[in-house]
């Protein structure tokens, strides 16, 4: 069942991450390689907060590293900016769930719901952030060595 649950949950970011791609004008042929980052990342996500009972915010942090990673990577294979990725792949991990329902609660004068909710988005947005720089202080050669292991030429030219 958690198989299933867990396909179902990576076709949809796929598709909402091409959807944003799409509305975000990345070229057509990059469609592919967005979806599978953000919905790998979602993934990620959705694993690390149902079956392994991680909090959002660790589930975020750890899924936006991938995410991020992943961008760098495809931006050096396909020699495009790494926001072209970033950006739409990031889109499932926003918290706009979490904004709506802080916002909700405020307005219904349920406070301690309210607290919750806007506590979470905060620190879902600062482990995104976190991600980001982790990541983006990786230097560019250390990316660079990574997708010629990919590639499967390891090896350095004199």
């Amino acid at each position: 069942m958690i198989m299933i649950q867990g396909a179902a949950q990576f076709v949809a970011a796929f598709l909402g991450t091409v959807a944003f791609s799409v509305l975000f004008s990345v070229p057509k042929e990059h469609y592919p390689l967005c979806g599978t980052i953000g919905g790998l990342g979602w993934l990620i996500c959705w694993i690390c907060t149902n079956p392994f009972h991680m909090s959002a915010v660790t589930g975020s942090f750890i899924a936006t590293v991938f995410i991020v990673t992943a961008s760098r990577i495809g931006s050096t294979v396909r020699k495009c900016p790494v926001t072209l990725f970033l950006i739409a792949g990031i889109f499932p991990l926003v918290p706009g769930i979490g904004i709506y329902r802080t916002v909700y609660y405020t307005l219904m004068q349920e406070s301690a719901q309210s607290l919750y909710y806007g506590r979470q988005t905060i620190g879902i947005a600062l482990a995104m952030v976190l991600g980001i720089v982790f990541v983006f202080e990786i230097p560019q050669k250390t990316i660079n060595r990574v997708n010629r292991i990919f590639k499967g030429k390891n090896r350095r030219k004199n």
